[in-house]
This record gives structure tokens, C-alpha cells and sequence, in this order.
């Protein structure tokens, strides 16, 4: 297990097509039921310090204990997936450790000196936050919070993934407030 926030959760794509990136995960990989929000409902989003308003899209599914995310954005509000893409790449973007206890993890992160750029919420007690840590595509460090309806909707996501048969690959994301 890593020593530095347990173990990674999540591994982030970001992509040009996320009809097409389910597609693949779900037929070639094998992994599945997705997750899928057209337009995820981000409060509070700050990029550089800035508040935007992002429209993106997400889908998210389980492989085991780790849990895929897949990312389109879809306007071109500032944000570490638009610089990601504007560089020329596609594909992992970002590994992220999940906490119950957001605000100790943080403040132990930031007092070591790590640098926020991008965050938001997603529901309540759904806090989300990336450091500036990309030493090479796909070593963003995402910290999120999993109290509350959001965790339990990963729980959700990661039952359904035990003993998929393929059926039903996409699927819609949960109503968080009634979670």
C-alpha cells in the first residue's frame, strides 16, 4: 500500500470521445456497468485560483477496487483536462486517493508544500481538488472527498461492477441527493 495516502482509488482519461471510450472499456476490456453524466453539476469550480463554469462529461465504472473515470469536456472553460488535451494528449490524466477526512488530508498536503490549481464539489461532502504534480501525463494527483451521497454512490458503482456480465453497459449516474 502507498505510504502516502493509502491506496490510488482512481485513475482519470480524459478524452475525445466518451461514447467511444465506454465502448472500448466496456467491449475489448471488459469493464463495466459505466456511470454516465452528460453534464456533471460542479459547484464552487476555481482553476488557478478563477471561477468557471466547466461542462463536462463523466462515466465512471470499476475494474476490482479501482475505479475508472472517463472525462470529456465540453466547452472551454480553463481546466487542468483542456491543458491536458491542448498538449497534444489523450488518456490517463490524472490518480486519485479518496479521504473521509478532506480538510486534515489537505492541509497536510498543501503544509508539504503540494500546490492546488482545479477543485470543486460535487454533492454534498463531495469535495474535489487537483495538485500541480504532472511530471508526465497522468501523475496529476487528485485528492476526493467520498463522505456522504457521493461515496455511496461509488459504492454503488463498484457493487454493480462485481459479477458484471455485460449486460446494460451504460447506465445512469445516480440522483446524489437521493443517495
Amino acid at each position: 500500500m502507498s505510504r502516502f495516502l493509502g491506496e490510488i482509488r482512481q485513475l482519470g482519461y480524459v478524452v475525445h470521445d466518451i461514447e467511444a471510450a465506454m465502448d472500448y472499456w466496456s467491449t475489448t476490456l471488459g469493464v463495466g456497468p459505466w456511470f454516465y453524466n452528460p453534464r456533471v453539476p460542479i459547484r464552487n469550480y476555481r482553476y488557478n485560483g478563477e471561477a468557471h463554469e466547466p461542462h463536462n462529461s463523466v462515466a465512471l465504472a470499476n475494474s476490482g477496487y479501482v475505479q475508472v473515470e472517463l472525462i470529456q469536456t465540453r466547452n472551454d472553460v480553463p481546466s487542468m483536462y483542456r491543458d491536458f488535451l491542448r498538449a497534444g494528449r489523450t488518456g490517463l490524466q490524472h490518480v486519485a486517493y479518496w479521504t473521509a477526512d478532506y480538510d486534515a488530508d489537505l492541509a497536510r498536503l498543501t503544509a508539504q508544500g503540494f500546490k492546488p490549481v482545479m477543485s470543486g464539489e460535487v454533492g454534498e461532502r463531495g469535495r474535489f481538488i487537483y495538485f500541480d504534480t504532472e511530471y508526465h501525463p497522468g501523475t496529476v494527483i487528485e485528492l476526493s472527498e467520498v463522505a456522504g451521497p457521493k461515496g455511496r454512490m461509488f459504492d454503488l458503482i463498484r457493487s454493480a461492477s462485481q459479477g458484471w456480465d455485460g449486460s446494460d453497459p451504460v447506465r445512469p449516474f445516480p440522483e446524489l441527493d437521493k443517495l
